[in-house]
């Protein structure tokens, strides 16, 4: 997983995407977020969105916003086509949407938004479905968080998965 000399790493934050050439790294750390990496394997160029809510409601003419799941594939399409390439001949993968709390309990309309993390994950397939993207690797849902690199010069992600640390699994227990 050493990087060669000339490249340059780039850490995304949530809300982030980046599209480079081959001297590109780019990482980021996922908890309930998801991230998209988009390589295109003979011109080896390619990206990555880190996205942290699936969707809104975007007024018309409203700037797409990267923290929002199907606008973020929208910015990445956008660098895609700046390059004159086609978005079918890039390799997609997924990673993300963590559940990060492990005794999480909702009643009522607040269930939705603890949920987060299996829309985000839904969104994700859903746009690459709907695109015609077939996904050559995935590593999303469970529980913690994840780190995430792509090297663009060879299309490999690296992952290293942080499960909840037990202690954070010990139900809650009423004191009083």
């Amino acid at each position: 997983m050493q990087k060669p000399p000339h490249v340059t790493e780039t850490y995304l934050q949530p809300g982030e995407l980046w599209f480079g050439d081959e001297n590109t790294r780019i990482r980021t750390i996922l908890g309930s977020c998801v991230a998209i990496t988009l390589w295109h394997p003979r011109l080896r160029i390619g990206g990555m969105c880190h996205y942290m809510l699936p969707t809104r409601a975007r007024k018309q003419g409203a700037d797409l916003d990267g923290r929002y799941g199907d606008e973020a594939m929208a910015l990445l399409i956008r660098h895609i086509d700046a390059a004159d390439c086609r978005l079918q001949d890039f390799e997609v993968k997924l990673f993300g949407g963590g559940r990060m709390f492990q005794h999480a309990y909702c009643a009522g309309s607040s269930c939705a938004s603890q949920q987060v993390h299996d829309r985000n994950i839904e969104v994700a397939r859903t746009m690459a479905a709907q695109h015609g993207l077939p996904i050559k690797a995935e590593h999303l849902g469970g529980h913690g968080h994840r780190q995430v690199i792509l090297d663009v010069w060879s299309g490999h992600a690296w992952l290293k998965h942080t499960p909840l640390a037990e202690q954070a699994r010990c139900p809650l227990k009423e004191v009083a």
